[in-house]
């Protein structure tokens, strides 16, 4: 089977990666022209709006899906009228867009922080009445790993916060007193079947994940995997869905949803019998998921602007690095280590001896 990738970053190169196996051939349509999935498979050099290179990629492969959600909701649309397309035209729409995501968990009644739209700095300033600081105002698209996003905290942070974001539209979020943030990593069959791994626990800093453990029969694993069907069901899903949650007064509330593999499951490459990156492709294909169990004791640390040398990593004991083949830059996702142990006490040795080659 030949799959189309829309993107051709990290996540697009670890499917392809997984796919190989599966006898799979991969075709990526992404402008970067030094795009690091481009050497696993045939590399389209266009923009996501070009109808000419997206009819052809159309007529090269037996079904497409995407690598991240910048994509224009439009691409697919115009591609599924030519072949399938997973995650659909709708997933993408809504997971892209903050005001139609948390509107949508409003509407399945899944718990969110205070949220309200804002189109103006007026609109603005009339949330922050209502909602109170402190808030985060996150422009409604385009955003991630802390960009698009101001935190308020005083009334002085305020006062021209919507031009600082572009004049774009743009949600206000109540602050919530978390004690941890988790996500859940779902995966949901053409033919409805769905599973589900651990959930995991992830570390921030500067808006950027440093840090996934994955968790040991979580308390909250029920309420989550009922949260994230109820979006699965909703949006007649079909792939990997990632499901972003804050631990509060002993329950979840959701941030947001991703309608892709996603980094705080890359544990999973070496932690699950069967990882993300290949069961979004056995799901979109059409094929019989694998197991989502863990396979002993698992985290993933990034590595941001650069990667420790590798034989470093590869001198620490049950340590297994990934080199995206990205320019190194500050603030870029550039690699990651996966380590697995037989048990925590170990693991959080393992994670230990990673994190002080990045410090």
């Amino acid at each position: 089977m030949k799959i189309g990738i829309i993107g051709a970053g990290q996540l697009g190169r670890m499917l392809a990666l997984a796919g190989t196996p599966l006898g799979q051939d991969f075709v990526f349509l992404d402008p970067a022209t030094d795009a690091c999935a481009a050497a696993l498979g045939e590399h389209l050099c266009a923009g996501y709006d070009d109808r000419e290179q997206l009819r052809r990629l159309a007529e090269d492969v037996d079904v497409v899906t995407y690598e991240f959600e910048n994509v224009p909701a439009e691409t697919v649309d115009f591609l599924a009228q030519y072949v399938p397309v997973y995650p659909n035209a709708e997933s993408l729409r809504i997971a892209r867009d903050r005001w139609f995501e948390k509107s949508m968990f409003q509407e399945l009644d899944i718990p969110t922080p205070a949220f309200a739209d804002v189109l103006s700095q007026a609109e603005l300033e009339s949330a922050v009445q209502l909602i109170g600081l402190p808030a985060v105002l996150k422009t409604r698209t385009m955003g991630y790993d802390g960009k698009g996003q101001k935190v308020l905290r005083q009334p002085q942070d305020v006062a021209d916060a919507f031009a600082e974001l572009g004049c774009v539209p743009c949600i206000l979020e109540g602050f919530v007193p978390f004690t941890g943030e988790v996500s859940l990593i779902a995966v949901r069959g053409r033919d409805g079947d769905t599973r589900f791994y651990p959930l995991v626990h992830n570390t921030h800093k500067d808006g950027i994940l440093r840090l996934s453990v994955a968790s040991n029969a979580h308390p909250l694993q029920a309420q989550a995997e009922n949260y994230a069907l109820r979006v699965l069901d909703k949006l007649n899903y079909v792939g990997v869905l990632a499901f972003e949650f804050f631990e509060i007064d002993g329950g979840l509330k959701a941030n947001e949803i991703a309608p892709r593999v996603h980094n705080s499951g890359h544990w999973t490459i070496e932690g699950a019998e069967c990882s993300q990156f290949e069961n979004h492709l056995r799901a979109i294909a059409g094929l019989p998921l694998g197991s989502t169990a863990k396979v002993g004791q698992s985290a993933m640390i990034n590595f941001i602007g650069e990667v420790p040398a590798i034989s470093k990593l590869a001198a620490i004991a049950d340590c297994h690095p990934h080199h995206y083949g990205k320019a190194f830059k500050p603030g870029r996702k550039v690699g990651h280590a996966t380590v697995r142990c037989a048990d925590s006490a170990s693991l959080q040795s393992r994670i230990a001896e990673v994190q002080a080659l990045t410090d």
